[in-house]
């Protein structure tokens, strides 16, 4: 199984390819603007390093959201061009799955809270085991915590600053940001028919902020 995925649904963006279980080739550039013009180029340099052109896949994925309006239909935008243009399934992943499959395997077993900033004093949680649909919330009306509970995320600091106040406990990872190869690694259990399919169309769980001219 090949598959290109492609991300920019928060602060970095990135490419990758992933053939037959494991990443071959990956390209991660952070920052928060202009991956419209910066994912093209990062898609055909993975399929460079690997010696494959679109045909040669036998998918394409995006990461959903939530996230970034802006990154999120960057990249579903150039994953649908190129499905098209192959004749390829296109897969959906969002943020969360692709943080949780970027955790090692022994974190990822258990709860699994992936907490993304909304910039608007809120928090968007996306919970697994059990699995729960993507919400944003208060820091003062978070959940209850489950015992044995792992955040990742780049609110997961602010997740577990405001659980610790409540006298709730949580192991607070490092990873902040998604990578296209953790939603690869999603797109193929989903491709083999391990995870229900989810549509390559944003997520969004409020709506985008916009500024209205003055």
């Amino acid at each position: 199984m090949r598959i290109l995925a492609l991300d920019a649904s928060l602060a970095q963006c990135s490419a990758a390819l992933w053939v037959d279980g494991a990443v071959v080739a990956e390209r991660i550039l952070p920052g928060e603007r202009g991956h419209a013009a910066t994912l093209p180029p990062m898609a055909d340099a993975v399929l460079r390093a690997a010696g494959l052109n679109a045909p040669a896949l036998s998918a394409v994925a995006a990461v959903v959201g939530p996230g970034g309006f802006t990154g999120i239909r960057a990249a579903l935008a150039l994953a649908e061009g190129i499905a098209l243009a192959a004749g390829l399934p296109l897969v959906g992943v969002t943020t969360g799955e692709a943080l949780r499959a970027g955790l090692p395997e022994a974190l990822r077993t258990g709860p699994v809270w992936a907490a993304i900033d909304n910039r608007r004093g809120r928090v968007v949680l996306e919970r697994f085991v059990p699995d729960a649909p993507a919400e944003a919330l208060a820091l003062d009306a978070l959940p209850p915590a489950p015992p044995g509970l792992v955040l990742t995320g780049d609110a997961a600091p602010l997740v577990a600053e405001a659980l610790a106040a409540r006298g709730e406990a949580a192991t607070l990872t490092d990873l902040r940001l998604p990578t296209a190869g953790a939603a690869a690694a999603v797109a193929a259990l989903r491709l083999a028919g391990a995870l229900p399919p989810r549509p390559a169309r944003p997520l969004y769980v409020e709506p985008p902020a916009v500024r209205l001219p003055g």
